[in-house]
């Protein structure tokens, strides 16, 4: 590996680089609560090869929504259901923005013609 790899790694959303007692901390909730909504499969951390749970970033932004969620009261079953239909639905808006600029672009070429 080279000092570029590693440096790349710091942008790498996807990267597993928090322990569960960082990744806890950083978020603001316990252990528990992350192995709970791994449970859920909401997030699936990633194993160490000494087999402990590591986290990414874009990971514990879905555990800080989870947490956000419950702490409104929400029970953590239906929270994982908000956020999996929440991110359904953000992936929707973004196809049909591409189809939208896509339809746009031929009706414009076909104008231009």
């Amino acid at each position: 590996m080279t000092a570029d790899d590693s440096y790349d790694r710091f942008d790498d959303d996807d990267y597993p680089a928090y322990t569960m007692g960082r990744a806890a901390e950083m978020i603001g909730t316990t252990q528990s609560f992350l192995r709970a909504i791994g449970e859920a499969r909401l997030i699936t951390p990633l194993r160490s090869e000494g087999g402990h749970r590591r986290y990414s970033r874009y990971q514990l932004r879905i555990a800080a929504r989870a947490r956000e969620l419950v702490d409104q009261g929400t029970p953590i079953e239906a929270a994982c259901r908000i956020i999996v239909l929440e991110d359904q639905l953000e992936e929707a808006q973004r196809i049909n923005a591409e189809y939208r600029r896509a339809a746009a672009q031929q009706a414009d070429d076909t104008t231009a013609d």
